[in-house]
């Protein structure tokens, strides 16, 4: 591999004669833009604003551009004359736990080689040292004309550097949570934790990338004159509401199976009793055109549509009578109630116009008696 830099590491009176490797490559498929037209390439050209001719690299300096606009040019001579004590140093600062430098500081990756015989020596000894002492050490470094923090530590037996970011570069995480206060369930963690239990363990060099590998055959496909490449067709899905529950446990069942594992007994039960709601997945139904009804069928078809008419035919005539029946019983009822109770009605008419009569003559019987006395 070739180095992009020469210098030594500074470990107090120690220095240590290196190498500077990448560690790590842009493997993404790269294109260029062209004329649609006839295919030809679309280059940029470096024009002066001011007199609008092409300017050559040789004529391009630096400057920086204030508020206004304003250019204040800055020479390679200027920039040499500071001082820059890690210019041709890495500079180990301390030693600290890995686990107290922010992931996010993390930039771009380096291997150190050790740089001759003599170097051999001190280099083994500082791998060693990061080794035993289980921690990082933290460095400053000038590449490519500014100063940059570093943190070395070890892999293999080679001692790489990582790129961080200064303190100040990194942005505070200032309105990206969720505003809305949410509660999550003892139950839904255990889910979580079980698909992590699950998915938990990779071997790292077995993934790939499968987008780039798609592009790659697309561009031999066409490299071999083919006119279409056929896509893979994707499976259609409607519309889901998906019940948080129901995903993870629908995930960590998708997992086991993948991995040929069984679902502990009865873990579906307590999933089910852990939970407030039942978890369900709710699948939104699609509007599908009404379908166009059947044609009958031939010859077969036909005569029993023909023997299913008789029968239905020859059915009737009792349905009806039968129906005439059902709804003539309650009428007869009916008027059977109604008959006996206007004869009810008549006698007891009868009964109090008798009474009264009698109450009457009883009434006058008695005046007569009176007057004769």
């Amino acid at each position: 591999m070739r180095s992009i830099w020469n210098g030594a590491i500074s470990f107090g009176l120690v220095s240590i004669p290196i190498k500077l490797v990448n560690a790590t490559e842009n493997r993404s498929v790269s294109f260029r833009q062209i004329h649609t037209a006839d295919g030809g390439r679309i280059r940029y050209r470096k024009v002066c604003e001011l007199d609008g001719e092409e300017v050559s690299t040789a004529e391009i300096g630096k400057a920086y551009e204030e508020a206004d606009g304003t250019m204040i040019p800055i020479t390679d001579e200027d920039l040499a004359a500071l001082p820059l004590p890690t210019a041709k140093t890495i500079e180990i600062v301390a030693f600290v736990p890995e686990s107290e430098i922010d992931p996010l500081q993390m930039d771009a990756a380096y291997y150190l080689a050790a740089n001759g015989v003599p170097a051999a020596k001190p280099y083994t000894l500082l791998r060693e040292a990061l080794k035993r002492s289980e921690r990082v050490a933290i460095a400053k470094f000038a590449l490519r004309g500014r100063e940059r923090l570093g943190m070395l530590r070890v892999v293999d037996d080679v001692i790489a550097m990582h790129g961080l970011l200064w303190p100040d570069e990194i942005r505070q995480p200032e309105g990206v949570a969720p505003d809305t206060a949410v509660t999550v369930r003892d139950a839904e963690l255990d889910l979580a934790d079980a698909l992590m239990d699950t998915l938990g363990e990779v071997d790292i060099s077995t993934l790939h990338d499968d987008y780039r590998e798609a592009v790659e055959e697309l561009i031999a496909a066409k490299a071999e004159g083919a006119l279409e490449i056929p896509a893979e067709a994707k499976p259609e899905k409607g519309a889901q509401v998906i019940d948080l529950m129901a995903a993870l446990e629908s995930s960590v069942r998708a997992a086991r199976e993948a991995r040929g594992e069984e679902a502990p007994a009865g873990q579906a039960a307590e999933g089910a009793a852990a939970g407030e709601d039942a978890a369900s997945v709710t699948e939104l139904p699609r509007r599908t055109p009404p379908k166009a009804p059947a044609a009958p069928k031939a010859s077969g078809g036909r005569k029993s549509t023909a023997r299913t008419a008789a029968k239905t035919a020859d059915e009737e005539p009792a349905r009806k009578s039968t129906a005439k029946k059902t709804t003539a019983k309650p009428a007869a009822k009916k008027t059977a109630a109604k008959s006996a109770s206007k004869s009810t009605a008549k006698k007891t008419a009868e009964r109090k116009t008798a009474t009264g009569t009698a109450k009457k003559t009883t009434a006058k019987k008695s005046t007569t008696r009176r007057k004769s006395a």
